[in-house]
């Protein structure tokens, strides 16, 4: 994987397409895993620093202590040392698209009536 970093960097493709946060985001599931890659959200590289959205409290504190181990991944991964830090921050919950009430309330109108 480490070859695959380093090809990916040197090429021309990757000068032009691929900034530092397209290949954080990609190596993150090869580090951490499938089963943290899905608790976690927008990852981005804030110079030297990758920071992680993850579900809530619980995962943040789990992911601070797994830190060090996941940070000498990333780095076989990526074959560099562009990442130096992570900083697990939790993410805003999203809310789902809602109705408005004023259209629900017109449409149980022409179903009962």
């Amino acid at each position: 994987m480490d070859r695959a970093a380093r090809l990916i960097r040197n090429s021309k493709l990757s000068r032009q397409v691929l900034t530092d946060d397209d290949l954080a985001c990609a190596i993150w599931p090869a580090a951490v895993g499938k089963a943290i890659a899905a608790h976690t959200s927008r990852i981005k590289l804030v110079r030297t620093t990758l920071v992680v959205e993850v579900e809530d409290a619980l995962w943040q504190q789990q992911l601070y202590r797994l830190s060090s181990q996941i940070l000498e991944r990333l780095r076989k991964l990526d074959g560099s040392d562009n990442i130096l830090d992570i900083e697990f921050r939790i993410a805003i919950p999203r809310r789902q698209p809602q109705r408005s009430e004023k259209h629900e309330s017109a449409r149980l109108r022409t179903e009962t009536g």
